[in-house]
């Protein structure tokens, strides 16, 4: 494994605004960037009362500017919401302003509801053009003559980093035909995980862009000083995850200590299933389970999330992770 990075939805606490969310996004990118995170990356979701990181290219800028050497970026951009050309435009502006920081990962799902998928794009096209747009909007980020019909400006030129990123086989599969890097969605959905790492492998084509396969997978965490704290306040994010999967999405609710009297059990049961690649605990029994988890899949990279409800809580939660993985980069055997 060589590097360990993050992953952050801007998450809004019950009893909090928009505005504290992005205040403590950037908080917790400056201390991202001080415990050692190669990548820093902020995630597109629309109509959800509780994520402030909907214009994530806004959010990224805001992010960049609070950080010095981090790389920053979009876990990602829902494609099918935008123009390729706008996407270029605004992360060829991104990195122009940020060289050699920004990355952008594509996505090709919605990123919320059908009602507000079509507010988004005005139109609801039933072919999948998800492929074609990727490599136009790579096309635009390369380099182009002058004389070429339609170019982003700012963006020409700046070769911006693209991944695909998926929780399918689909993404492994057209990451490997492009030959671009992959990024898993192991953190919400890990049951194709070790089959799709094995299709972007097998499948990958050399690129300009890439001349290897790369890795990277998401892994939820929540880390505190004991096992059971780290319990206690994970029970947010199993909260937020069910209210979501019922329908019922909100703001980040405050830990308790039984998640159960709200969660019935079938859908507790699923709510597990969906978090399974995670590592909750001490940071020995963190340890344990990244270590089992990365020796099994071999990833180049691990992006780790997690949505805690106290911001402090949160942060020393990123500093343990940031401590094992830190270990397991330097540990060949144990990652």
């Amino acid at each position: 494994m060589q590097h360990f990075s993050l992953l952050d939805l801007s998450p809004i606490p019950e009893g909090r605004t928009a505005a504290d969310a992005l205040a403590a996004t950037a908080d917790l990118a400056r201390a991202a960037e001080g415990f050692g995170y190669h990548r820093y990356w902020l995630a597109e979701h629309h109509n959800m009362p509780g994520i402030a990181s909907a214009a994530t290219a806004v959010v990224i800028g805001h992010v960049a500017a609070a950080t010095r050497t981090m790389r920053i970026g979009a876990g990602g951009i829902m494609l099918p919401n935008h123009a390729p050309l706008m996407v270029a435009e605004q992360f060829g502006t991104l990195a122009t302003l940020y060289p050699g920081r920004i990355d952008l990962g594509l996505g090709r799902a919605p990123g919320t509801d059908m009602a507000t998928a079509r507010a988004l794009r005005r139109r609801m096209t039933p072919a999948d053009s998800f492929p074609a747009d990727v490599q136009e909007m790579i096309g635009y980020l390369d380099d182009t003559t002058d004389t070429g019909p339609v170019r982003a400006i700012p963006g020409s030129g700046t070769h911006v980093p693209v991944w695909i990123l998926g929780s399918s086989l689909y993404g492994a599969q057209l990451a490997a035909h492009l030959g671009l890097p992959y990024a898993f969605a192991a953190h919400f959905a890990p049951a194709l995980l070790e089959q799709a790492l094995e299709v972007y492998r097998r499948g990958f084509r050399p690129s300009e862009r890439l001349h290897r396969p790369h890795v990277m997978i998401a892994i939820g965490v929540c880390a505190a000083d004991t096992d059971d704290e780290a319990a206690y306040l994970r029970s947010s994010q199993l909260l937020a995850f069910a209210r979501l999967r019922a329908g019922r999405p909100g703001k980040l609710p405050p830990p308790t200590d039984d998640p159960g009297r709200e969660i019935p059990a079938p859908v507790m049961a699923q709510v597990t299933q969906a978090l399974a690649c995670s590592a909750t605990g001490s940071a020995a029994t963190v340890r344990a389970r990244l270590g089992a988890i990365t020796q099994a899949v071999r990833p180049d990279e691990v992006m780790v999330t997690g949505m805690i409800y106290d911001h402090a809580a949160r942060l020393r939660s990123f500093e343990i992770a940031a401590e094992v993985l830190g270990d397991l980069c330097r540990d060949p055997i144990a990652a």
